[in-house]
């Protein structure tokens, strides 16, 4: 099939001038005349010329593209995390390519080949469960590649990195039970392969140390991926249990969501016979009745912090430090599912 793509050389024949005059004229370039400008933008759009990105590309060594790398675009956590990302990036002019690792290591190693092969400006990525450690990143950093790390981010590896205080979040939620009365506090807690979990869990230790409370294992239960099944599984052994819990924190909302709604069931008060706080602010949690107590993790906010550090990175990258951790402060959101 003919290619009847218009060209540079195409205009430059039309117009009986220099392809490189083409090129600086639609460009605007100021040492060419406003009335040569105006010509050769006028016959370009007649004609339905579009620039060649991948020959400007090549040329400019930029493609002003970003490549973003979520473990699943399913969660609102992600999916408000890419709204910012992709938000600051528009501002600025750059494109955004987003691929899920659905968790998987060998789906994020594979995604890294990909995006060095399209030459992305940059890589933003939130680690996979499975991501143990980060040699597949060492190759892009040889290639120059800037990398900036959110949320799940390496602790054995020298990057750029937005988080949120995990810890100091997960104590507040625990400390804000304490203060409402509850004397039992349970916790449903994250894989703890995933150092954001651990340090929620381990929030959840210091607040009950702090206040002269039992640590009680019992009433710590385990997920692997704080989904709302595994919510309502753990619902039900707390029900199981000759004492139950008068206060709970979750270290997901999809989870807490799941415990309001077997607790109801089975004719528990809430926040009344136990109190139950969440993490992370999702939609739901203001429509579950009671509405839920929760952390807001600042997700929109992390995305356009991670872009902003990334194009920085991109732009000033003789003088940028490859090394900074930016932490982003989070807010309790009190709701009826906890205040007595």
């Amino acid at each position: 099939m003919k290619n009847n793509r218009i060209t540079l050389k195409d205009l430059a024949k039309d117009l009986n001038l220099s392809p490189s005059t083409i090129s600086r004229a639609l460009q605007n370039h100021p040492a060419i005349s406003d009335s040569t400008k105006k010509r050769v933008q006028k016959i370009a759009e007649e004609l339905g010329f579009t620039p060649n990105s991948i020959a400007s590309s090549f040329r400019k060594k930029k493609t002003q593209t970003i490549g973003v790398i979520v473990p699943r675009i399913d969660i609102h956590f992600h999916s408000l995390a890419i709204s910012g990302i992709e938000e600051f990036a528009y501002n600025k002019g750059y494109n955004v390519t987003i691929f899920q690792s659905k968790d998987s290591l060998k789906r994020e190693k594979e995604i890294l080949k990909i995006l060095q092969n399209k030459m992305v400006d940059g890589v933003i990525i939130c680690l996979g469960i499975e991501t143990k450690n980060c040699e597949h990143f060492k190759k892009i950093n040889k290639l120059g590649i800037p990398l900036v790390f959110y949320d799940r981010v390496p602790t054995d590896f020298d990057a750029n990195k937005i988080v949120i205080n995990d810890l100091e979040s997960a104590y507040l939620a625990t400390e804000h039970l304490i203060k409402n009365g509850c004397k039992r506090i349970g916790h449903i807690a994250g894989s703890q392969s995933t150092d954001i979990f651990k340090a929620r869990l381990d929030g959840y230790k210091t607040a009950l140390k702090k206040y002269n409370f039992p640590i009680d294992e019992s009433l710590i239960l385990y997920t692997n991926n704080l989904s709302y099944d595994e919510g309502v599984q753990c619902a039900e052994k707390y029900l199981s249990n000759e004492q139950q819990p008068d206060g709970i924190f979750c270290a997901n909302d999809y989870t807490a969501v799941s415990v309001i709604q077997v607790f109801r069931k089975a004719e528990i008060k809430i926040p009344e016979d136990v109190a139950i706080v969440g993490f992370s602010n999702y939609p739901i949690s203001k429509i579950i009745e009671p509405h839920l107590t929760t952390i807001n993790d600042r997700a929109f906010q992390m995305g356009e912090a991670a872009t902003k550090l990334l194009i920085r990175q991109i732009e000033e990258k003789d003088d940028f430090i490859k090394s900074e951790t930016i932490t982003l402060q989070t807010e309790l959101i009190i709701r009826e599912s906890s205040f007595r």
